[in-house]
């Protein structure tokens, strides 16, 4: 069977262990190579396929292919572009054939979240509905954890330990300060429709007086008296109050706490930070002394700090992509699966996309704690293996050294696209 050759995209916001995937791709696609030809990397996601900006990652060496495992953010780009249907988006769709077909490209792997899962399940239709034989594979990745049927998505272990963290050591700092200074600290964190990063913060609390002593999910309905008289207790048991908020904390109506009015490019509401929100609140209603700080990109491109379980799971998923593809496989994605007994461990099962795309996973609400605050023992069983282990990138003059890729552009052959 003649080879063809393989595109590889990364989507979305990135994490701290999306390269490891992409490792995990090139690597494993480089010891099939009776199979797979080329691997191509899409410059800034989709946007790369569809302008033929492509870039061959044959051209980077082992060692550089190999430091991709303990280097943030994204590569090769990614990008917010969400291909609609085949009918709406059939230009688009048309383009993507036009420029598979002038680069022999036959497997097709989009690394992203629940938007790109959809896209990858529309790809793969394009067999069936437009007469191009193409296998897409999606290959899991989200800080939010909010994909379906995987146990966890590659991404969120790293940020939920640099959250758990954040949450001990700003809460020794102000445990320092309370008697005659700062009073509560709002820490906010990223997870728009499921609470799962604040509910890493939790992992923080050894002791019931530990920090966080509150944290707001979007799966709870925010009641400002009830909230307000829980810092306001705290403050008074504990001499101060740390909060973890969710930045789609919002009103039973819906309304998010922090709604800026305006939308993203996959039609997402905006969100213009729920923290000092909240901290203003506490002020204006209780009048003690706040900080806040808003997590933000800090806490998905910690590298330094990732969780040596999620970077061999962003790993795996890479390399069982490919493996899936070679096998004949099509419109997939590798899931990870935990295993049963005390002793955390891990497999790589298979999910159809069918199954995936535009499907969220929120937290369940038997690892939320009855007032709504904290998370109970079910949900820290769950979270806890997750930010296991430590898995430092190497340091040179004290500071991480991350691989910089060549990233050599493929000859162009067609005319150029207008997005």
């Amino acid at each position: 069977m003649a080879r063809k050759n393989a595109f590889y995209a990364q989507s979305g916001g990135v994490t701290a262990v999306i390269n490891a995937s992409a490792a995990g791709i090139i690597e494993t696609a480089r010891a099939h190579k009776d199979t797979i030809g080329k691997v191509y990397a899409g410059r800034n996601g989709i946007i790369g396929a569809l302008t033929e900006d492509l870039i061959d990652t044959g051209k980077e060496t082992k060692a550089t292919v190999a430091a991709l495992k303990h280097t943030p953010g994204g590569a090769f780009g990614s990008c917010r572009f969400k291909l609609k249907d085949l009918e709406t988006s059939k230009r688009e769709y048309e383009r993507l054939i036009e420029v598979f077909k002038a680069h022999n490209i036959g497997y097709f792997f989009y690394n992203g979240g629940g938007d790109s899962a959809d896209t990858c399940l529309k790809v793969s239709q394009l067999s069936g509905k437009m007469g191009y034989p193409i296998q897409a594979i999606h290959v899991p990745k989200t800080v939010d954890n909010d994909l379906p049927i995987t146990d966890v998505s590659p991404g969120f272990g790293s940020v939920a330990k640099y959250t758990a963290v954040c949450a001990r050591e700003a809460g020794m700092d102000v445990a320092s300060m309370c008697a005659t200074s700062t009073k509560v600290f709002v820490m906010e964190v990223m997870g728009r429709h499921a609470g799962w990063i604040a509910a890493a913060a939790g992992l923080a609390q050894d002791e019931p007086t530990d920090p966080p002593h509150i944290i707001l999910f979007p799966e709870i309905a925010f009641d400002k008296a009830k909230f307000l008289k829980k810092v306001q207790q705290t403050v008074k048991k504990v001499g101060y109050c740390v909060v973890a908020v969710s930045e789609g904390a919002r009103y039973a109506d819906g309304t998010f706490l922090a709604d800026a009015g305006s939308v993203d490019a996959f039609g997402h509401k905006q969100l213009g930070g729920v923290a000092p929100v909240i901290a203003q609140m506490v002020k204006d209603e209780l009048g003690h002394k706040y900080h806040w700080s808003v997590a933000d990109y800090l806490q998905r491109s910690a590298r330094h700090i990732a969780s040596a379980v999620d970077v061999e799971q962003a790993y795996a998923v890479g390399k069982a992509a490919v493996e899936m593809a070679v096998a004949g496989k099509n419109s997939v994605m590798p899931a990870i699966v935990r295993g049963k007994g005390k002793r955390y461990s891990w497999s790589i099962g298979e999910a159809p996309l069918a199954k995936v795309a535009n499907v969220e996973k929120k937290m369940p609400r038997s690892y939320i704690t009855r007032d709504g605050f904290g998370i109970t023992q079910a949900g820290r069983d769950y979270l806890a293996p997750l930010i296991g282990g430590e898995d430092y990138p190497p340091y040179k003059n004290g500071l991480p050294q991350y691989a910089r890729p060549k990233l050599v552009a493929v000859e162009k052959k067609l005319k150029p696209f207008k997005l």
